[in-house]
């Protein structure tokens, strides 16, 4: 039997945030780590993260400056699996 152990990917903190907040995830292997934010239309609004990671845990800030108030969707990539959740700026 084979254990597979995901990425970890918890929620943004502070959430609703202004201007910016955290997002961690942890890797339990070296992977390619894709992390983006996009609107409510799915219109890409920042890409975080778009590199090989080793394994660890990381965390990276998001800056809402220059975006609206609204809801906002983000999502981490890796080779093994993905996820999404949702964040609110309110300015």
């Amino acid at each position: 039997m084979e254990i597979i152990i995901l990425t970890l990917f918890v929620q943004n903190f502070p959430n609703p945030f202004n201007p910016a907040t955290q997002i961690e995830y942890a890797l339990p292997k070296a992977t390619r780590v894709l992390l983006e934010v996009f609107n409510m239309l799915g219109e890409k609004a920042a890409t975080l993260v778009n590199e090989e990671k080793e394994a660890g845990s990381y965390k990276v800030e998001f800056s809402g400056k220059g975006l609206t108030s609204g809801m906002y969707i983000y999502s981490i990539k890796t080779n093994e699996n993905s996820a999404v959740r949702k964040m609110i700026l309110l300015k």
